[in-house]
């Protein structure tokens, strides 16, 4: 009763101080990410003069930040062109532009009798569809959660980078904390847990950016190539590396996405001669891409940073998807790699637990 009950208040703090819990979780991620260059600042010495540890926290937090900049200055605009485009799409003249292959599709379901659109034309029913897709306030009420989300932004940037200074400056600040809280009796193998952890996920996060970062450039390039317009391909690379953060289902997600976007900005193109073949090559770009996604990224990051085979970790992911949807594909990962530290540390002596953890 004693456990339950301090589980459950535990539990209630977690959840009362849930944004100070974020800005905690995400320094860690942070910190795990930064770790490397400090160690490598940290090397750097000229004769008897070296970096402190003070100065590398320092410039790592700096280098971090300056990295996301770039990465909002550089996107954030295109994505809000990108968004003023879609807006302003007149529904009814792309209608006109495919009313050939809409007369053929709306024939071939005349002819077998199919009816999916409850009594509405054809032309109507893509209209209504279509600008469902596009329509400005999807793109709006997308823009007005993440401002909601990211509401006190200069608090929590101010917050996440005082947290994240003091876990790089401090090596076993975090640690500490945890093993606060923890009895005698398990400190070592608690220290030992946290210690793996650390390397395997700093592995797996590094691993993340380098998979989407190598996706974008990717995409965009390919995109490029087959006749995108920069901006536009930017913005496709964007969104498909980004949902390939999701596993599995992630890239194929991504994929439809970059074909609505190039269907949506290249409207005035003609249909058979050029739109078509335009497509058919963005999905030649987007199958080339996730080939070098599964042959390279996907093994590095799933396989050989969480030291899991790729049966395993699929399995796990569909779990994770059936329980708690999107962001239990996302996360699924890595709680499947702290659960498998914890189990390797206090239940190897059953089978299973041995040989799901042999490579940890």
């Amino acid at each position: 009763m004693f456990i339950v009950l301090g589980v459950a208040i535990v539990g209630f703090i977690l959840w009362y101080f849930k944004s100070i819990v974020t800005y905690i979780l995400i320094s860690s991620v942070f910190a795990l990410i930064g770790r490397p260059l400090v160690l490598f600042l940290n090397k750097i010495h000229y004769k008897k003069f070296k970096i402190p540890n003070t100065i590398s926290a320092l410039l790592t937090v700096a280098f971090i930040w300056t990295l996301i900049l770039i990465f909002f200055r550089i996107f954030i605009p295109l994505v809000a062109n990108q968004a003023s485009e879609l807006s302003s799409i007149d529904a009814e003249s792309v209608m006109n532009n495919l009313q050939e292959p809409i007369k053929k599709i709306e024939t071939f379901l005349i002819k077998y009798n199919i009816n999916t659109n409850d009594g509405q034309s054809m032309d109507q029913y893509l209209t209504e569809k279509f600008m469902s897709i596009v329509s400005f306030s999807l793109v709006s009420n997308l823009f007005g959660s993440l401002a909601g989300i990211l509401g006190n932004i200069f608090i929590a940037a101010f917050s996440i980078s005082f947290i994240t200074f003091f876990f790089l400056k401090d090596k076993g600040l975090f640690t500490d904390g945890i093993l606060l809280f923890v009895p005698d009796k398990f400190l070592k193998k608690t220290e030992h847990i946290l210690a793996s952890i650390k390397k395997l996920l700093t592995r797996y996060f590094i691993g993340i950016i380098v998979q989407i970062s190598g996706i974008i450039t990717l995409v965009s390039i390919g995109l490029i190539i087959v006749g995108i317009s920069f901006s536009d391909a930017l913005v496709i690379g964007l969104v498909v590396g980004l949902f390939n953060v999701i596993p599995y289902l992630g890239p194929l997600i991504g994929a439809m996405l970059g074909l609505v976007l190039g269907l949506a900005t290249n409207l005035d193109l003609h249909f058979y001669a050029e739109l078509l073949p335009l497509l058919g090559y963005m999905s030649i770009v987007f199958i080339v891409v996730q080939l070098v996604d599964n042959i390279v990224f996907q093994p590095f990051i799933y396989s050989s940073s969480v030291n899991a085979h790729p049966l395993e970790i699929f399995l796990v992911i569909m779990c994770a998807a059936s329980l708690f949807g999107i962001t239990g594909m996302i996360l699924a990962i890595p709680a499947y790699t702290i659960l498998r530290v914890i189990a390797k540390e206090f239940f190897n002596n059953l089978k299973v637990v041995k040989k799901l953890t042999e490579k940890i």
